[in-house]
């Protein structure tokens, strides 16, 4: 995963934050939860699922080494 992928989903993301669409929105979700509401759960359930997958294939494989490097020892 390139760099520039990194950096564009993170800024996809801080504008999907900015959450303009929803802000005025008085409509439930199941009749008791405020869709502002749902909305940021989603927003954080693809924030999560967006660090995961960086960390999992964009860390840099030169720490590892170097930790097991030193567990060597």
């Amino acid at each position: 995963m390139s760099k520039e992928v990194v950096i564009t989903f993170m800024l996809v993301l801080f504008v999907l934050h900015q959450d303009f669409w929803f802000r005025d929105d008085a409509t439930l979700i199941l009749g008791i939860l405020p869709i502002g509401l749902a909305y940021h759960m989603a927003f954080t359930a693809l924030a999560a699922t967006a660090w995961l997958v960086i960390v999992r294939f964009a860390w840099p494989k030169y720490l590892e080494e170097e930790e097991n490097e030193g567990n060597e020892q």
